[in-house]
């Protein structure tokens, strides 16, 4: 398979490391997301890894902070779409929320987009990037509804970019052929 990288998004506990986690059954994964350099700062000053209204603002801020100061999270995400290149891995998934950050990656990655939502859950609208999950055009969605439903998804999901990989091989050596 032809290594893939998809930008997942989905607002707060809908899904989505559970989705990853599924996937990883049917495919080789690895799963990043753009926030853990923030995560790791946020824990130098005090956070304690708790995910109130409060720490999620403080989180989005010190985000946007960090991005206009030296572009951290980018730069972090650069780092690891070259691991996942060096690795045995297929499916490369970096959680990003905001998304003119999506974007980016997206163009800078040749990433597909993917967003999970998760039926009945609302939208957190307490900071800016969970405010925004659902501001963007994404190529993929998967609604979350059961458990056995999102592990079906995430076959089916991971059969889709094997299938679209087989169809640029063929298209490939048709193109060769000429």
């Amino acid at each position: 398979m032809k290594k893939k990288i998809i930008i997942i998004n989905g607002t707060g506990g809908s899904g989505k490391d559970t989705f990853v986690d599924f996937c990883s059954k049917y495919g080789k994964v690895m799963n990043f997301s753009s926030i853990d350099k923030v995560k790791e700062i946020a824990t130098l000053i005090g956070w304690n890894g708790q995910k109130t209204e409060k720490d999620r603002k403080f989180l989005s801020d010190l985000k946007r902070l960090t991005t206009n100061y030296n572009d951290m999270a980018f730069k972090s995400t650069i780092d690891a779409v070259t691991e996942f290149e060096n690795s045995d891995r297929e499916i490369l998934f970096i959680h990003i929320r905001e998304p003119e950050e999506i974007e980016r990656a997206a163009t800078t990655f040749n990433a597909q987009t993917l967003l999970i939502k998760r039926v009945g859950l609302a939208n957190i609208q307490s900071n800016y990037s969970d405010a925004s999950v659902n501001n963007y055009p994404y190529d993929y969605i998967i609604e979350n509804t059961t458990l056995e439903k999102l592990d079906n998804d995430a076959l089916n999901f991971v059969r889709t970019l094997k299938i679209d990989n087989a169809k640029e091989r063929t298209k490939t050596l048709k193109e060769e052929k000429k």
